[in-house]
């Protein structure tokens, strides 16, 4: 009777610890004996302890990652199309103009890219030539369109320039920011050539349009406006806005268009922006412009603060740099 009795005592306990759901560890180290009895790799037992611990999640990580791949490449081709956009901006011969008056050095712009693979044929006459066409903007020639536009918008005499926040005594003078200091390529000092030359005179109406819009389109690489142009991707978007207006371009689209030229020398943001808007149900074609031009995301605080909410789209493309 008492060897019955103990026989059911252990009973008992056993089903005591399955009832506990410890089948599964009696499975695992059942499993991890035999595979070392027959000798399996390390690299296979790695794996099998994986899908028994975790299922799936390896195939699952990696679908997940192809999609996130294919999700930015189809966000590129909106936001960064391979073919680049084409600017409702006859560029005619503003780069000879500013050469011929100094602004340009050609020889100095020419050598500089030389170290950089040599300029196109089509940057050649954008640099030289006296009937250009349209700018169009590309992820190859965003860098020389910045420096183009930093110049014009350096040169080309505007109220802006002359009474806005670049002449602020608290700053201590034009010639103390990157967009005047910073630029290089003129035959004498930069200054010498500051809001100079009348190579477009706007109208009253499209000087208040140029002040208005100047005031509401950031960059990432600061937080002032357009209209406070201290860096060189201000004074080449003020220098844009003052073409688009002497041809004409009306308000809205000015916006479509400085956004599609900050996407080219902003990239990454952009991308991340695209993708900061699709996560909230608003397609990048459908987004405003206006609204993705300013302070709010556009300028380095807001962008920032987009990254508290989302990390940034990884890419390979180079945008515009914040020298020559």
């Amino acid at each position: 009777m008492e060897q019955q009795k103990e026989n059911e005592d252990v009973k008992d306990e056993v089903s005591s610890w399955f009832d506990k759901r410890n089948f599964p560890v009696l499975i695992l180290f059942v499993l991890l004996a035999f595979m070392i009895g027959i000798g399996v790799s390390n690299l296979d037992k790695s794996v099998i302890w994986q899908k028994i611990f975790i299922g799936n999640k390896i195939e699952s990580n990696k679908s997940v990652a192809e999609n996130t791949s294919e999700d930015t490449a189809a966000l590129e081709s909106d936001v960064l199309p391979s073919e680049g956009f084409e600017l409702p901006v006859v560029w005619k011969d503003y780069g000879r103009q500013l050469s011929d008056k100094g602004v340009i050095d050609q020889q100095k712009f020419e050598a500089l890219y030389s170290k950089r693979g040599g300029l196109s044929e089509e940057e050649k006459r954008l640099l030289s030539g006296a009937d250009n066409g349209k700018l169009k903007i590309t992820s190859e020639n965003s860098a020389v369109i910045l420096n183009l536009l930093w110049a014009f918008g350096l040169g080309n005499k505007n109220q802006i320039l002359e009474k806005g926040p670049m002449t602020d005594k608290n700053y201590g003078g034009a010639e103390r920011f990157a967009s005047t200091g910073g630029w290089t390529l003129s035959k004498d000092k930069a200054m010498n050539y500051y809001s100079k030359y009348a190579f477009v005179t706007l109208t009253a109406e499209q000087q208040a349009t140029v002040e208005r819009v100047s005031q509401s389109i950031y960059r990432p690489c600061c937080n002032n406006s357009t209209y406070f142009p201290d860096c060189n991707h201000g004074m080449a978007m003020l220098g844009l806005l003052e073409l688009l207006a002497s041809q004409g371009v009306l308000e809205d689209e000015m916006y479509r268009v400085a956004l599609e030229v900050n996407s080219f020398w902003f990239p990454q943001t952009y991308l991340t922006l695209a993708m900061y808007f699709k996560e909230k149900g608003v397609d990048w074609k459908n987004a405003d412009a206006k609204l993705l031009l300013s302070k709010e995301y556009s300028s380095s605080s807001g962008y920032k603060q987009v990254l508290t909410e989302i990390n940034p789209v990884e890419q390979n493309r180079g945008g515009g740099s914040c020298g020559v």
